[in-house]
């Protein structure tokens, strides 16, 4: 035999890509394939869920109070105001981009819905669409200066962050603030509105449909994705994760049943999460938005039009704080100064980073905003029952954000060795 001949043995293997290798059976491939997912930096929500449980073991044992169905209440009631800014900001974050204009904005449609519906008597609702239509509007005008003429993100969001506040002190006039009714939009979200009147019923029909929602879309894309023979998640994993979604929902109901219900508030937050999460992973403007914040110079070859993303995901953050500001200010019970509190802007950037989006674009989920806002909802909370003063929570909050950009920034570094960065 010629010293030329390659024995097969000595053939070169060729690389696979691990996204499309199948499970191995049993319960070994699952824990493979976790491995497999750390190693290469796609550690997902994994930071989030450990850092809940050592917050809530931390302040369990140092209070058994903490573990109390008000707690849950609390967490339930003051999570929407500051996440939906969460949620708008993480679609900005997802473009590598940022927005500082969002606690103004917030406060400016504060003010301008108690001006039309308070002071005016405009129809409440009418009132409600006008304010998010303005939000919308001083998003997309931010998004064009930055797409059209160039300037930076940053500088246009942080003038628009001083614009918006002087026209909110404006807007307001001099007694700075302006009691709401308790209609329309106020009153769904005001502190005495629950699911369905507080009948217990309501928090376990919302847990019903959001397994019912969950089963759909799983089961739904293993059908598409074994319908176009591309790999696809096996029965057995998408019951387990069904079954932990359904034992999450329906705990979370007993619990705020035990109090006082579901908050409205929180009924709204979630429906919008699911929506953007659909707009997100299931329509082609949200790949396009992951597109452009993974590589602009690739997207625009592709045909994206990048302007057009960009100005458009500024619309959708504005928007956000808009709806958000109506919550806050609903919470309160009036549209004053305090609206465009420079804190809110920090806590919701601080909970979409929290949560596991990327402040280098191109990565994360609108559940970030969800998760953060649940570990910063906790930690305050636990921190007000120790009766620690401001300064200390400031300074834990700023310790926890700087660990989640720590993590992020790991995992880009390993997924980079990994080839898949």
């Amino acid at each position: 035999m010629s010293n030329d001949t390659k024995t097969p043995a000595s053939a070169p293997i060729p690389a696979v890509d691990p996204r499309l290798l199948q499970r191995e059976a049993g319960l070994q491939g699952y824990v493979n394939e976790f491995v497999r997912k750390v190693r290469g930096g796609d550690i997902g929500s994994l930071p989030v869920v450990i850092g809940l449980i050592v917050i809530w073991l931390t302040f369990g044992l140092s209070n058994s109070q903490y573990f109390a169905p008000s707690t849950a209440t609390y967490i339930a009631y003051w999570m929407p105001g500051v996440g939906l800014l969460a949620v708008g900001l993480v679609f900005v974050l997802l473009l590598g981009e940022i927005d500082l204009s969002v606690g103004s904005v917030s406060g400016l449609s504060a003010a301008v819905y108690a001006v039309l519906a308070v002071t005016h008597g405009l129809n409440p609702w009418l009132a409600v669409f006008t304010t998010i239509l303005t939000g919308a509007a001083i998003g997309a005008l931010h998004g064009w200066i930055f797409a059209k003429i160039g300037v930076p993100a940053f500088i246009v969001t942080l003038a628009g962050f001083l614009v918006w506040q002087g026209v909110m002190l404006w807007v307001l006039g001099s007694t700075g603030t302006i009691n709401l009714t308790d209609v329309g939009l106020n009153h769904f979200l005001s502190g005495n509105s629950y699911v369905l009147n507080g009948d217990v019923s309501g928090g376990y029909i919302l847990a019903v449909l959001a397994v019912a929602s969950m089963a759909y879309g799983s089961f739904g894309e293993q059908a598409r994705r074994r319908k176009a023979g591309v790999p696809f998640k096996p029965t057995s994993e998408l019951l387990i994760r069904v079954g932990l979604v359904a034992v999450g929902a329906f705990v979370a109901a007993y619990v705020l049943n035990q109090d006082r219900g579901v908050p409205d508030a929180q009924v709204m937050f979630l429906a919008l999460l699911i929506i953007c999460d659909f707009v997100l992973r299931r329509t082609s403007f949200g790949r396009k938005i992951f597109a452009v914040g993974g590589n602009i110079e690739a997207s625009r070859r592709a045909g994206i039009s990048v302007a057009a993303i960009r100005i458009s995901v500024f619309s959708i953050s504005g928007a956000f704080a808009a709806l958000g500001g109506l919550t806050i200010a609903a919470e309160t019970g009036a549209a004053s100064q305090s609206g465009s509190d420079p804190n809110n802007l920090m806590m919701a950037i601080a909970a979409a980073v929290i949560g596991g989006t990327s402040l280098f674009g191109g990565r994360g989920r609108v559940w970030s905003a969800f998760l953060g806002m649940l570990v910063i909802s906790s930690i305050q909370y636990g921190l007000n029952m120790e009766s620690l003063n401001q300064d200390v929570e400031y300074m834990i909050m700023g310790v926890v954000l700087l660990a989640a950009v720590i993590v992020d920034s790991l995992a880009r570094r390993t997924q980079k060795s990994s080839g898949r960065g």
